[in-house]
């Protein structure tokens, strides 16, 4: 008899936080086959070392359930005699994703996937997802777009965003943002606040946490759409009647080549190409051959992405910090966003290395991230690394800050330089808008 017919199914979820937790309370939490013996943490910092707590894990775990690193992974594996491990996040390569496969298989464990229909909560509302092949490709802004287009439908949109929880996990089980107050008395980290800002400051209310079933249950009693802004390139949480997805011309072929983003590029039943006003034309034609060859029943949204940058004089000639997203920099492997982008245009006489003055955790970042050069990602992952990334500006030698992240640093932070901010929204540049593909899911929610 095997070991794992002979008791439970011992199982780690392999995760960042966010999704893992969701597969947890949808499929396994209540599933008397499976023991979930550990979480394992990446991506994030802070994260491990801390137990998902009993009053979310239900009555199979009292004692709440540990989250482990992953760089231990095989050591778990060998110590809790664990029979599966199952793959919980985004934003990973199709090569490294086989490589950590290959770690669990080698140390004597099975490796799996969910489906996406698996995980996929069922609403009441019409549900509409916004989500990417990567991070940074421009989600928010399209998201923003959607939820404007369904206000001007004489619609209520729930917007849910997909989970950050850093804090206390049992306290942010189920959180409502409706005033950048709100922002604070959760307490937010910078990467949560960049994500609802911008849609509170629209006057729409957004809604996270950890416990999605709940959520959504939540929101059903105010909205007459639900619009799922979704994270990293996940798939969407809640069983969509529209999924709209995000390609990226700066990075083209990345659609095919990380998980789950080709996921939900296989799945889209709207493909947007966004900034085609700053990609090579060429890699916009690669882009439309891949959708072409693999979705070809997708129907295609081009956009442009804009930038409008508040005090331009502030940039030209000048020796200037550029602070962009961080995730988007980080396990998004972008290069450069739309502060480089800027400070090039605007003539900028040097765009200055941070590096050499990054403190703490900060440095650490650039240690573990060594694409990201002349730019400064906005990490803030808690109250500490939030202070060091204070510290790390103001050490800078610069004439000023351009400030590209999607909220004003300058409202949390004393930065200790003139600085100007970066902004940025999507515009439709093709013959199919949103208002277009968005039209029969307004007929339904009006009934």
């Amino acid at each position: 008899m095997s070991r794992a017919s002979a008791h439970r199914i011992r199982t780690i979820l392999v995760g960042a936080a966010g999704r893992d937790f969701h597969d947890f309370n949808v499929v396994f939490r209540d599933d008397p086959r499976h023991e979930v013996v550990a979480f394992t943490a990446a991506q994030i910092p802070n994260i491990d070392g801390r137990r998902y707590p009993a009053e979310l894990a239900g009555k199979h775990y009292p004692e709440g359930i540990p989250i482990r690193r992953e760089e231990d992974l095989e050591r778990l594996v060998r110590d809790e005699k664990v029979d599966l491990a199952v793959f919980s996040y985004s934003d990973i390569s199709h090569e490294n994703l086989m490589h950590l496969a290959s770690r669990v298989v080698a140390a004597g464990a099975d490796f799996s996937f969910l489906s996406a229909d698996r995980t996929m909560v069922r609403s009441t509302k019409p549900v509409v997802s916004v989500c990417a092949v990567r991070t940074g490709c421009g989600k928010s802004p399209t998201s923003r777009k959607v939820a404007a287009v369904l206000r001007q439908a004489g619609l209520r949109a729930g917007i849910v965003r997909h989970p950050m929880p850093y804090g206390d996990l049992a306290k942010q089980a189920v959180q409502r943002f409706a005033s950048v107050d709100d922002l604070s008395r959760h307490e937010c980290t910078i990467e949560e606040m960049e994500e609802y800002e911008g849609h509170i400051l629209e006057g729409h209310v957004v809604f996270a946490g950890v416990d999605y079933e709940r959520i959504l249950r939540r929101v059903e009693k105010e909205c007459d759409v639900v619009l799922w802004d979704g994270g990293n390139n996940d798939t969407p949480f809640y069983r969509p009647d529209l999924e709209i997805v995000l390609v990226d011309p700066h990075r083209p072929g990345h659609e095919r080549a990380y998980f789950p983003g080709e996921v939900n590029f296989l799945r889209a039943q709207v493909i947007v190409i966004p900034k085609i006003d700053s990609a090579d034309p060429a890699a916009v034609d690669r882009l439309r051959r891949s959708i072409h060859d693999h979705n070809p029943s997708a129907r295609v949204v081009d956009a442009a992405m804009p930038l409008v940058v508040d005090r331009p004089e502030m940039v030209k000639g000048k020796r200037v910090l550029v602070v962009e997203d961080g995730p988007t920099l980080t396990h998004g492997e972008m290069r450069f966003g739309a502060g480089v982008l800027a400070a090039r245009r605007l003539g900028a006489s040097e765009i200055v290395d941070p590096r050499p003055f990054a403190v703490g955790s900060i440095r650490e970042t650039f240690a573990k991230y060594p694409h990201v050069r002349d730019l400064l990602p906005a990490m803030g992952y808690g109250e500490r690394q939030v202070h060091e990334l204070e510290e790390t500006i103001r050490r800078v030698d610069c004439d000023a800050v351009v400030v590209a992240t999607p909220i004003d640093l300058g409202r949390i932070l004393k930065v200790g330089h003139p600085t100007c901010r970066v902004r940025y929204e999507l515009e439709e540049t093709g013959a199919l808008r949103l208002a277009d593909v968005l039209a029969d899911v307004v007929r339904r929610a009006r009934g």
